[in-house]
């Protein structure tokens, strides 16, 4: 089988299926696991995230999309000579992704119609089916019933953990930067699952804009930072936008140490197997004793008390 995939979370699914080998097109982010890093790209970005601000990356995309222009180029060239049989896309967010428009523009030029297939999860247990319905669509059934059974008992594992915590600690979890968005969809679920109480996500609802003033009146006792797409590094280039805030020290979060930056793309932005690994993150930051007080893989704590720029790595 030949297929192509639009999302990083079904290559992931793809290959963990073990059939990376019938991947013959992925989309720009697609990075995990690391042999796919040399499968042929079928999509790019028109805006640069690297080299743009949060704010201007923001700007851009809003007059993009009111002008009804395109913020992915699909590449139809290496489209067509994929000749896929099957492509995995997505409707749920068409600021992550090709459109529709796009993707049937280059579905008609081939002489065969593949069959698509578009996942939009909006929680963890769609995420956990769409394992399955991928492996039914790649003719890997058992070993995605095998998958998702491992990640539902993984889930089930970490709520007994948490079950006997002592308290709940409120967490917000911080998706863009400037302006400020609050994460949604499935992300305040995690928290959930972790042990904690999200006083301004909405579970499966997108994310959403919020004010400083709402961020304050949260006074969270652990503020983690996933700016979508956005590496560790990249989101520490920008604490300026949250440090520089009136009332950042006064933050409960701020005062006990509990500021962190995660590795949004693997853990937390993207809907694939790994969000489980999110949710163990989620476990150890609100709950540090159950982990014996030390951070996972995927985190970097962030000490700016009194506005200090000093930044702690993991241990």
């Amino acid at each position: 089988m030949r297929i192509c995939s639009l999302l990083p979370g079904a290559t992931e699914v793809v290959a963990a299926l073990g059939r990376s080998d019938d991947l013959v097109a992925v989309s720009h982010e697609c990075d995990f696991p690391p042999e796919v890093r040399n499968k042929p790209v079928m999509v790019r970005a028109l805006i640069d995230p690297e080299r743009t601000s949060s704010h201007t990356i923001d700007d851009q995309v809003r007059a993009t999309v009111q002008a009804g222009q395109q913020l992915y180029a699909l590449d139809e060239a290496v489209f067509t000579r994929a000749r896929p049989d099957l492509v995995i896309t997505q409707n749920l967010c068409h600021v992550c992704a090709v459109t529709p428009d796009q993707l049937q523009r280059a579905i008609s030029a081939l002489p065969t119609p593949p069959r698509v297939m578009s996942l939009n999860p909006t929680c963890l247990d769609d995420i956990l089916l769409d394992i399955e319905q991928i492996g039914d669509a790649i003719g890997s059934e058992v070993e995605a019933d095998r998958m998702a059974s491992a990640l539902r008992a993984r889930l089930n594992s970490l709520r007994e953990q948490v079950a006997r915590a002592q308290s709940r600690p409120k967490v917000v979890c911080i998706e863009w930067l400037d302006p400020l968005y609050v994460a949604g969809h499935w992300v305040p679920e995690m928290v959930t699952v972790a042990g904690g109480v999200d006083p301004l996500g909405s579970a499966s609802r997108p994310s959403k804009q919020v004010t400083w003033a709402e961020i304050l009146g949260s006074a969270p006792d652990v503020l983690v930072l996933m700016p979508c797409g956005f590496s560790i590094e990249r989101t520490v280039r920008e604490l300026n936008c949250l440090t520089a805030r009136q009332g950042w020290a006064s933050l409960p979060a701020v005062r006990n140490g509990k500021v962190f930056a995660v590795d949004a793309a693997s853990y937390f932005s993207r809907p694939g197997p790994r969000l489980i690994e999110g949710v163990a993150i989620l476990v150890a930051l609100c709950h540090p004793a159950i982990f014996g007080e030390t951070l996972p893989a995927g985190v970097q704590r962030i000490d700016l008390h009194n506005h200090s720029s000093h930044v702690t790595s993991m241990p």
